[in-house]
């Protein structure tokens, strides 16, 4: 098989498992974030004294993930951007919004994502390891997409490609999205990774606190935690008993 058919058939295959980066990511995190807590010399030691904010600075990164993705799918149609799992879906071509500044914004607000929580474990090799196994995991997926993509729209999208950067935004091409933002498109598919990333980062928090068989929570974690759990849960009953938000075209 020429290198070329290989690559998209790996891209193709780690699209459809691509949960599975996340779980091994958090579950080694979490290893990695107890052994660094306990390892003397270590940056935990050197910055434990500031510990809280350090862990706010981090959420905040993880933030900006979020708001990325919440931006783009907002800004989108249907038939697009979506979680799908089984197979490449693309109805239309992306030219406007985040999509004029950089091809794929999701995955640049997925990568910011768990930057945020590969950096609370305060270990330089796991967040170097990170980052590599990151570029290469999505940079399959990215090419099996781009394939995808190119078979489908032809001259259309090798037009897009060469003036729009894969993943690091140029934001001087920017041009104002086509369709206007939809709260209701957001609200039914990005409610997961808000309340996730809330609950991993409270987690990471308590699991250092008991550790340390300490009483210092950072209570904004818990708080956050909490809000969007409650905000998931209400979420979650309006989809599946309510057509609140429901809407056409989208």
């Amino acid at each position: 098989m020429a290198l070329q058919e290989e690559l998209e058939l790996q891209g193709n295959w780690l699209f459809r498992y691509r949960s599975i980066l996340p779980i091994t990511i958090l579950s080694i995190g979490v290893l990695v974030y107890i052994y660094t807590i306990h390892a003397p010399g270590t940056l935990f030691n050197k910055i434990e004294f500031y510990w809280h904010h350090y862990e706010n600075l981090c959420l905040l990164i993880s933030l900006v993930g979020i708001f990325i993705r919440v931006y783009t799918v907002g800004h989108t149609p249907a038939g697009t951007s979506g979680r799908n799992t089984q197979n490449q879906v693309a109805d239309s071509l992306n030219q406007t919004g985040i999509y004029s500044i950089v091809r794929h914004p999701l995955y640049l607000g997925n990568f910011l994502m768990w930057l945020g929580i590969s950096l609370l474990t305060c270990n330089i090799g796991f967040i170097a390891i990170f980052v590599l196994a990151y570029w290469l995991y999505y940079e399959r997926i990215m090419y099996a997409e781009e394939q995808f993509l190119r078979n489908k729209f032809g001259v259309a999208y090798i037009n897009w490609a060469e003036i729009t950067p894969t993943i690091l935004p140029n934001f001087k091409s920017f041009i104002p999205p086509t369709l206007p933002f939809s709260w209701k498109k957001v609200l039914k598919k990005e409610k997961n990774g808000l309340f996730a990333l809330c609950l991993i980062f409270m987690g990471f928090d308590c699991i250092k606190v008991w550790l340390e068989k300490s009483t210092q929570y950072n209570y904004l974690l818990i708080i956050l935690a909490i809000a969007s759990g409650i905000l998931y849960c209400i979420l979650k009953y309006l989809k599946k008993q309510t057509r609140l938000l429901d809407e056409e075209g989208r």
